[in-house]
C-alpha cells in the first residue's frame, strides 16, 4: 500500500552500463602527460543497468511505500523501464517521451578503489524543457515537494522559476550539472529551495561558483543537506546546531553508482512520514546502504522487517520503533 503524499521528482533518466576494472586507474596515469591522455582498461564485466537521478530516486521512494511521481523525458525504447517501474510503484504517466532521440545513456567504468571514468550522453534529456509541472499537479495533487535534480539545465531552471511562481516547495539537487553549470544559473536553481542536496566537495563547488560563503549559502534555502560519504551526513538549517548522522553500518561496498540517490530517496521518506532531521538522514543512510552493496541503482530487495531491523542496529531501537510503522 502506497502513501498518499505527493512528491513530484524531475531529472534524468536513463539507461546505465556500468563496467568494472580490477586494478587502479592511477597506475596508469602519468601526470606530466595528461593533455596527451589516451588509456584503455580491460573490464572484467559489464552490467547493464536502469538508471538516471529521477528514477532511482522513484524506485527508492516506492521501496519504502510512497508513489512518488516521475517528471523527466526518455526515447521510444522507455516502454520496458516504464513497466519496471510501474511495477514497482512509481507514477510515470508523466515522463515526456521523445519521437527523435534514444532514452540518456550513462556509461561508467569504476576501478578497485572505486574511482570512476563516466560519459553521459543526454539524449532525450534535452527535451524535459517541454515539460510543464502545471498540468502535472492538475492531475496529482499539490506537491509537499518538488524535487529538481539533474536535467537539462533550461528544463531545471523552468521547473525552478515554475515552482516560485506557482508555490511549490522544491528541493535543490543540482549534482551532476554543477561541474557544467555557470554561476548565475547555480544561484538561481538554490534561492529560496526548501532543501539543498549536495556531497560534501559539490558544496564547495556551490560556493565557489555563486561566489556565497557557506553561510550565505544555507541563509537562501530552508535546509541544507550535505553528504560525507562513509562518514554519513550533515542537515542544518539556518539558526541551528548542525545534525549528524554517522552511515550505516556493517556494509560492503560493491558498486557506488547510484547511493546518493537512494540517501535522498530515504530522506525524502522519512520527512514524508514525520520523521525529524536526524530520523530521515538515517533511513536515508540504510537505504544508500542497500545501494552500495549491489551492482545497479534498482537491483537491491529487502522486505520491511529486514528495513527496520538494519535501522536497529545502526542506530538503536529507538530509531527503529519510529520507522517500524511505516514499513511492517
Amino acid at each position: 500500500m502506497f502513501a498518499h503524499v505527493s512528491l513530484l521528482i524531475a531529472g534524468s533518466i536513463a539507461t546505465d552500463h556500468l563496467m568494472s576494472f580490477g586494478g587502479k586507474f592511477a597506475d596508469s596515469l602519468v601526470v606530466e602527460q595528461l593533455e596527451k591522455l589516451s588509456v584503455s582498461f580491460l573490464v572484467d564485466d559489464l552490467e547493464i543497468r536502469r538508471g538516471g537521478v529521477a528514477p532511482n530516486m522513484c524506485f527508492g521512494l516506492a521501496r519504502l511505500g510512497l508513489r512518488p511521481v516521475l517528471v523527466g523525458a526518455a526515447g521510444e525504447d522507455f516502454a520496458e523501464y516504464r513497466s519496471w517501474l510501474e511495477r514497482h510503484g512509481v507514477d510515470t504517466a508523466s515522463v515526456h517521451i521523445s519521437s527523435t532521440r534514444h532514452t540518456a545513456r550513462f556509461v561508467c567504468t569504476t576501478d578497485s578503489t572505486m574511482a570512476q571514468f563516466a560519459s553521459f550522453y543526454p539524449g532525450a534529456m534535452s527535451e524535459a524543457r517541454q515539460i510543464e509541472l502545471g498540468p502535472i499537479v492538475a492531475r496529482v495533487g499539490t506537491p509537499e515537494y518538488v524535487l529538481i535534480g539533474a536535467d537539462d539545465p533550461v528544463a531545471m531552471r523552468r521547473h525552478t522559476q515554475e515552482c516560485r511562481t506557482r508555490g511549490y516547495p522544491f528541493i535543490a539537487d543540482c549534482s551532476q550539472q554543477l561541474a557544467f553549470a555557470e554561476g548565475e544559473l547555480i544561484r538561481d536553481l538554490i534561492d529560496g529551495a526548501a532543501i539543498l542536496f549536495s556531497n560534501e566537495y559539490e558544496s564547495h563547488l556551490i560556493e565557489s561558483k555563486t561566489g556565497w560563503s557557506a553561510d550565505e549559502v544555507l541563509s537562501r534555502v530552508g535546509c541544507q543537506v550535505k553528504t560525507l560519504g562513509a562518514k554519513g551526513v550533515r542537515v542544518t538549517r539556518p539558526g541551528g546546531e548542525p545534525v549528524e548522522v554517522a552511515a550505516a553500518s556493517d556494509v560492503t561496498a560493491v558498486e557506488p553508482t547510484g547511493v546518493g540517490d537512494a540517501f535522498r530517496a530515504g530522506f525524502l521518506a522519512g520527512l514524508a512520514w514525520g520523521l525529524d532531521d536526524a530520523g530521515a538522514a538515517q533511513v536515508g543512510c540504510v537505504l544508500a546502504a542497500y545501494v552500495v552493496e549491489t551492482v545497479g541503482t534498482q537491483e537491491y530487495t529487502f522486505t520491511g522487517s529486514e528495513f527496520v531491523k538494519r535501522v536497529e542496529m545502526s542506530y538503536g531501537i529507538e530509531a527503529a520503533e519510529k520507522v517500524a510503522p511505516h514499513l511492517t
